[in-house]
């Protein structure tokens, strides 16, 4: 279940973009940050956030990027489903056995 987004990608693009171009013109970027989240409607940590990110995808800093994040929760996803099915296929595999054995037993 994918929860809503408030804001969309063009808005935190177009913010991101905002705060990397004025960044020189405040005392930090936290102040740059703080300054255009007041602008656009978010508080200063939703757009710290989107600024790591967009730092980390354009390699400038440490971590997933946001591809790399996307196929990583693919990969979790596909192994719950994976474990699920070999769980089903295992109570199902010994149900059957058993079956199999009481039915011997009773010829």
């Amino acid at each position: 279940m994918k929860k809503s987004t408030r804001y969309s990608p063009e808005v935190r693009e177009r913010a991101v973009r905002l705060v990397f171009e004025h960044q020189g013109e405040h005392d930090s970027q936290w102040a740059a940050m703080a300054s255009i989240a007041a602008k656009i409607g978010c508080t200063p940590e939703t757009l710290r956030k989107w600024v790591r990110q967009a730092e980390r995808d354009q390699g400038l800093r440490e971590g997933l990027t946001s591809s790399e994040r996307e196929r990583l929760k693919a990969l979790e996803r596909e192994n719950r489903e994976l474990k699920r099915a070999n769980e089903i296929l295992r109570t199902a595999s010994a149900f059957f056995a058993q079956a199999e054995l009481d039915r011997k037993l009773k010829r």
